[in-house]
């Protein structure tokens, strides 16, 4: 069930890909554990590009910054960039960027019996049935969020 958009103007902050850009950092070889310390490996094992890691499909990808509190059982909390692929399916149990009338909202799809929902990750929040009188359609696919500690 997708529809055409009517009017964008309230869709803010999206920023687009530059897929020639490169971030190059060094990858550690040794993991970090969370328990008690261990003596570190204090080597080098790969330069790692956060572009190739993180970006599939670098013409179909946007970042979006996240606003309120209905995704923060999900991680996603006010402020957070999030990284969303417009080239993956928006299929049951994804956290979705999704436009209903015009306006932007982070959620995560659900496919219950054929009908489609947008849940929120905060029992605060009310799900949402998609009906057909909604002027719907999902953007993409949120694949990583990134927020400050």
């Amino acid at each position: 069930m997708t529809k055409k958009i009517r009017n964008e103007t309230s869709v803010k902050a999206v920023f687009k890909f530059q897929p020639n850009s490169s971030l190059k950092r060094p990858l550690l070889g040794t993991h970090v554990p969370a328990g008690f310390p261990s003596p570190a490996q204090d080597y080098v094992e790969a330069m790692l590009d956060l572009n190739e890691y993180l970006i599939a499909h670098p013409q179909a990808t946007f970042f979006i910054r996240a606003e309120g509190f209905s995704m923060i059982d999900a991680g996603i909390r006010p402020d957070d960039l999030l990284i969303v692929d417009r080239g993956l399916e928006a299929a049951d149990n994804k956290i979705v960027i999704a436009v209903i009338d015009g306006e932007l909202t982070v959620k995560r799809l659900r496919i219950i019996n054929g009908i489609y929902w947008l849940y929120p990750d905060n029992p605060a929040y009310e799900p949402m049935q998609i009906t057909a009188d909604l002027d719907f359609i999902i953007w993409g696919v949120v694949t990583y969020i990134i927020h400050k500690v």
